[in-house]
């Protein structure tokens, strides 16, 4: 006899010991013979067959109505015994027979009288049937129902199920809320971890139920991980909560219908149900919600948070930002896409893509970005946590990402949003409370970094009155103001540096009401702490390089595009053709040396040429074009393809203004220099490296023979793992509105681009609004 199975059955108890055992094929298993062919053994995940002799005379015995004893004798003189227990003993291992017995035997406990549906059951799950509706049958349920839950059709749902439901003193603990952010259940999961007991929890009002996850003390994550996440999600209640004097999550109507609230209470006791009948898998520690509208289920993982304060080390963070930043050598994935990462974008998108779930994720979802044409690859990932101001819809409020391909689009829209998840404040950053002139010359001024004028202060009542967050000009820092420091690391220097915490963090509330304010400058996530870093601080030289230009309106030379030989030029070039668009580039490099780019377009017919503009700076020049071009396809979008001189995607009035007004005549820095040739690859002194360490070693100098500092903060969380950096140098230019003296006047006529510095008075009118 040889079975043949297109699936596989777990082992049953061993019952050949006792001859009164009664033994049969299990429950889910149906016998349908085909003379002189095979027996089929059909069940509801597929069929086993069975060939030969054996199989022609024991399968007819294996109704469970014999005992072992009967089937040996009524198998002979077919078979003989020693045949008839090969035979069995095959069947056996392979998980399909089941024994049962009037008392309990070496098989295991008396199992008569069983549910033989529910037996089948348990045995498609994998478990022995007969051994799991026991242990179902004896096992405890407590229902507890937190404040204005009704607990009636569970307790209904738990009972026709069969399943002994008791006050305490049990197995398992089935917690029905109407909020998973119930205070509450603060509460019910540290009595839980105390006692030692698991709990479900799970929300059944509503549309959509929530069930899971299970709750095991010292394993996995407690609720105070998973309401760390959720919270995330719902920042934006935070506001109306305090004003409405609440300690807990806004009361939501009731949306359901009958149908609906019995198949979630009936799925919430079949997990129980599940539990307390020994089945364990993976989805068991993830939260499922089930969408009463398309009947689409959906499983969100629940990650433990090593540094939660209820289950964890709360130290953690404070650890990592306070140790020195040491860079170690670290090989390149290779060139392109990943721009000189250690990870290619597939590979980074593999390791990090479980952190995307709207429900239990820091990253809330990784889709296209509505109204993008089809040749810009360009991808949101959720509201832009960095943001102060969230009422308006502005360029800024949703982070995203860009690229070449699907991948490399998803790929950096993650890494931005990972990006503001870490260098959000969650509370745990190390600080010291003192004045700027109690710190001494560890402290730095903030300003050093910020670099607003002495005449932005005196007129900052002007500057907010725009609304804009770009250009929000805080008041004068005051030096005998106690504040929150954070330590940030100096590379160049080896030593620690203080800046205060709120310029180095986004806040997760209101901002502070006096201090600086943190902006997303430098902040960069990777694949690695090194690339990390060389992200972070090529995004300081871009906007430095955006900021001499911008802002002293310098003419520029153009890029001859066609001469980087890159097949995805053309592409894009036909792209914007077909929207009525012309493309073009300029070359920005400063003084720094390091390729920086602004690729540009304009409409060529209609009342507007709604000119947009993306930049990207790499020590690779290519790279740097290539960035400059795909963040440009970031704001087709609000642009909109087939909507010239209206209708656009964003209501912020400042890219409105500029869309309405701005030409290529009106605003001449925009076009290429025409006494300048254009630039080709071979006008930057550029040579590969292959190992990130150098590229660190490289801008390290570049700051020292600048006579600058380069600042690295260390913002990787712990539960999150991907390697997240805040770079700083002071002195480097923001690209938003910031018009202390230095670089900014100073560089332009260094390089020669101007015969003077630029007169405050006479800096560009248009402050740059991306």
């Amino acid at each position: 006899m040889t079975p043949g199975s297109s699936h596989t059955e777990r082992p049953g108890p061993d019952g050949l010991r006792d001859g009164s055992a009664l033994v049969g094929f299990r429950h889910h298993l149906r016998p349908a013979t085909v003379p002189g062919e095979a027996t089929y053994l059909v069940s509801r995940r597929g069929v086993t067959t069975l060939h030969g002799a054996l199989a022609e005379v024991l399968v007819p015995l294996l109704d469970g109505t014999r005992s072992l004893t009967e089937i040996l004798r009524r198998a002979a003189p077919a078979l003989s015994v020693e045949e008839t227990q090969g035979g069995l003993r095959m069947l056996s291992e392979a998980g399909l027979l089941r024994f049962s017995t009037e008392v309990p035997a070496m098989a295991g406990p008396a199992v008569t009288g069983t549910d033989p549906v529910a037996e089948a059951y348990w045995d498609l799950a994998g478990l022995d049937g007969a051994r799991a509706s026991a242990g179902l049958a004896d096992a405890r349920l407590r229902v507890l129902p937190l404040a204005g839950v009704d607990a009636e059709p569970v307790l209904a749902a738990g009972a026709e199920s069969g399943i002994n439901v008791t006050g305490s003193d049990a197995d398992l603990t089935l917690v029905l809320c109407d909020d998973y952010l119930s205070p509450e259940l603060k509460r019910v999961d540290a009595e839980h971890r105390a006692a030692g007991r698991p709990w479900l929890l799970t929300r059944l009002c509503g549309y959509e139920p929530w069930i899971g996850p299970f709750f095991r003390p010292d394993e996995g994550p407690c609720w105070s991980c998973l309401a760390a996440r959720l919270e995330r999600h719902r920042d934006y209640e935070g506001p109306l909560q305090e004003a409405l004097g609440l300690d807990g999550p806004i009361g939501r109507p009731v949306a359901s219908l009958p149908a609906g609230r019995v198949m979630a209470a009936q799925g919430a006791v079949l997990e129980a149900a599940k539990w307390l009948a020994g089945l364990r898998y993976t989805d068991q520690g993830s939260v499922r919600t089930v969408d009463t509208l398309t009947l689409r289920t959906r499983v969100h993982a629940v990650s433990r948070i090593p540094q939660c304060p209820s289950c964890g080390d709360p130290g953690l963070t404070g650890r990592r930002v306070l140790a020195p930043f040491v860079p170690v050598s670290r090989q390149k994935a290779g060139e392109g896409g990943g721009g000189h990462r250690a990870l290619s974008p597939d590979q980074l998108l593999r390791r990090y893509g479980h952190l995307v779930s709207p429900v239990t994720g820091i990253v809330p979802v990784l889709e296209p970005s509505p109204g993008a044409p089809e040749f810009s690859t360009t991808y949101v990932s959720g509201r832009n946590v960095a943001m102060r101001d969230r009422g308006r819809a502005g360029l800024r409020s949703l982070s995203g990402g860009k690229g070449l391909t699907d991948t490399e689009a998803r790929t950096s829209a993650l890494c931005e949003s990972v990006e503001r998840y870490s260098g959000t404040r969650h509370g745990d950053e190390p600080v010291v409370v003192d004045t700027l002139r109690a710190l001494g010359d560890q402290a730095l001024h903030p300003n050093s970094c910020q670099l607003y004028a002495d005449r932005q202060f005196g007129e900052r009542d002007r500057w907010n009155r725009s609304g804009s967050p770009f250009h929000h000009v805080p008041e004068p820092f005051d030096v005998e103001r106690p504040v929150e420091w954070t330590p940030v690391w100096s590379v160049t220097g080896q030593r620690h540096r203080l800046l205060p915490t709120s310029m180095l963090y986004f806040p997760s509330g209101s901002p502070a009401p006096h201090g600086p304010y943190a902006d997303s400058n430098g902040n960069a996530a990777g694949s690695s702490p090194e690339d990390a870093l060389v992200q972070g601080f090529l995004e300081l030289v871009e906007r430095d390089a955006v900021a001499l230009w911008w802002y002293n309106r310098t003419r520029q030379p153009g890029i001859d595009l066609d001469s980087f030989d890159e097949p995805y030029v053309g592409r894009l070039r036909d792209g914007y053709r077909k929207l009525g668009r012309e493309l073009w580039a300029l070359d920005l490099t400063s003084d720094l040396g390091i390729p920086a780019v602004v690729a540009l377009s304009r409409r060529t017919e209609g009342p507007t040429e709604d000119i947009v503009f993306g930049f990207g700076a790499h020590f690779d020049p290519a790279l740097a074009l290539r960035r400059a071009l795909t963040e440009m396809g970031q704001l087709l979008p609000a642009v909109g393809a087939g909507r010239p001189g209206g209708g656009y995607g964003v209501s912020d009035p400042l890219p409105v203004r500029w869309w309405r007004q701005a030409t290529l005549a009106n605003q001449s820095y925009l076009a290429p220099d025409p006494a300048s040739a254009p630039r080709a690859p071979g006008h930057w002194d550029y040579t590969a490296r292959t190992d990130l360490l150098d590229d660190v070693r490289a801008m390290t100098g570049i700051v020292e023979d600048k006579g600058l500092e380069l600042l690295v903060l260390d913002q990787t969380r712990p539960d999150v793992g991907m390697p997240v950096v805040k770079v700083m140098v002071p002195g480097l230019r923001h690209f938003w509105a910031r018009y202390a003296p230095g670089r900014l006047f100073d560089v332009p006529v260094t390089l020669g681009r101007l015969p003077r510095p630029t007169p405050y008075e006479e800096l560009n009118p248009v402050p740059l609004f991306v």
